[in-house]
């Protein structure tokens, strides 16, 4: 075999040379995302530097519930990291107003995301976007195919098919229908009315039209969502309003439960918990025929201390960051996280990627309450979930329900005055 090498002179200068021009800098990044650590070490760092190793990163997560805490702390007294993982919409925000973050809006990289993916992370007049978009979650709901099989029933694709799988399930007595409680109420508002709902207002037109106050949550397509949540009581099993959401995880991952309203976020979780086959389908639609749209909620950003001393290799490494290579390590890494980018990625966990096919058939949005709603008193998000809660449970009317979350935002918020 003829062997290849370079004379001893040239691969000399060629080290010179690379030594010499070559940018070296460390990165140092801060996050929420403990758990995170080993993949950041072992899969996402490694092929970073495989192409940059002359740029040194290092991945440095604090406590979740401590994170926005250390992190101000640390901006303030100047010694916090070059990369800021970012938070969506407000928190990451407020970073930006104070001068914490860089708008990374002229970033090439920026090209590869949609309007919806940088939303968690722009000027409320989107002129300015400071975190490059990593990854979403999807809702819709996770399900035991192995029930779906011995009772022989298909994936529902309009709303009277979903109520006739339920019925059919409850009927047969061998499952549960659907495994959600309403105690800890924010599974109420975030797997059920954010789960639904786009399918009613129209993803991001009827967002949008809430916030430029062109329409009201009295309206019909708004009131919608909570007159089907009415009618998920009688599927949820007895006791529900007492489950609390780790009850409901193990009552579907114990085999008890046919189907769960999901974030995607548990897909990971629940392939290490289950000893049956899972299936996903998105929110039914009102109507065979209808437009679908699903709840592909931003969850995680990431930017560019303003304060840092390498700018450039910062950027480089959000370019990275932005690219189909970090998109396939992240999402394969972190089955149920989703990469934002525009890039056709492969997954290959079959439950994950089911969620992420629906981006193909439906038009993606963000939960309703996220972007702008929540900033006042009373806090239409954590009400959202009161209600959503109090709806399923019967202790409040879906009318009832609009106009307390109507007056509650029309408090505070002259748009919707």
């Amino acid at each position: 075999m003829l062997k290849c090498t370079l004379p001893a002179t040239l691969l000399a200068s060629t080290v010179l040379t690379t030594s010499a021009f070559a940018q070296e800098a460390e990165l140092i990044i801060e996050s929420w995302r403990n758990d995170d650590l080993a993949i950041w070490q072992d899969q996402i760092i490694p092929a970073f530097q495989a192409q940059h190793p002359d740029i040194k990163v290092k991945f440095t997560p604090s406590a979740p519930a401590e994170y926005n805490a250390v992190l101000n702390s640390k901006l303030d007294a100047g010694s916090a990291g070059d990369i800021i993982t970012c938070r969506p919409f407000d928190a990451s925000l407020a970073l930006y107003d104070n001068g914490h973050l860089t708008d990374l809006s002229d970033l090439e990289g920026m090209s590869n995301f949609s309007d919806v993916a940088k939303s968690g992370w722009s000027t409320d007049d989107g002129s300015a976007t400071y975190c490059v978009p990593m990854a979403s979650v999807i809702h819709g709901f996770i399900y035991n195919k192995d029930a779906f099989e011995e009772l022989g029933l298909e994936e529902p694709e309009t709303v009277d098919e979903f109520f006739a799988v339920l019925d059919a399930i409850k009927e047969d007595g061998g499952y549960i229908p659907m495994a959600m409680g309403t105690n800890d109420q924010w599974e109420a508002a975030t797997m059920g009315y954010n789960n639904i709902g786009p399918n009613y207002w129209k993803g991001e037109e009827g967002r949008n039209a809430l916030i430029a106050g062109e329409q009201k949550l009295t309206d019909e397509q708004w009131i919608a969502p909570f007159r089907q949540l009415a009618r998920w009581g009688e599927y949820l099993g007895d006791g529900f309003e007492a489950q609390t959401y780790p009850d409901s995880q193990n009552i579907f991952t114990l085999g008890r439960a046919a189907i769960y309203p999901a974030g995607s976020w548990e897909v990971s979780g629940f392939n290490n918990l289950v000893d049956f086959e899972m299936g996903a389908f998105p929110p039914p639609v009102p109507a065979e025929g209808d437009t679908c749209y699903i709840s592909d909620h931003t969850d995680i950003g990431i930017g560019m201390n303003a304060a840092t001393d390498n700018p450039e290799a910062a950027k480089t490494f959000l370019n990275w960051v932005a690219s189909p290579e970090f998109a396939t390590i992240f999402a394969n890494a972190l089955p149920g996280f989703f990469p934002l980018s525009s890039g056709e990625v492969t997954v290959e966990d079959p439950l994950a990627q089911e969620f992420l096919s629906w981006r193909e058939e439906c038009e993606s949005t963000i939960r309703s309450t996220y972007q702008i709603l929540s900033r006042g008193t009373p806090n239409l998000e954590n009400d959202t979930w009161n209600a959503s809660a109090a709806v399923i449970k019967g202790t409040e009317t879906p009318e009832d329900a609009a106009q307390r979350l109507q007056d509650g935002l029309a408090k505070w918020y002259a748009p919707q005055q």
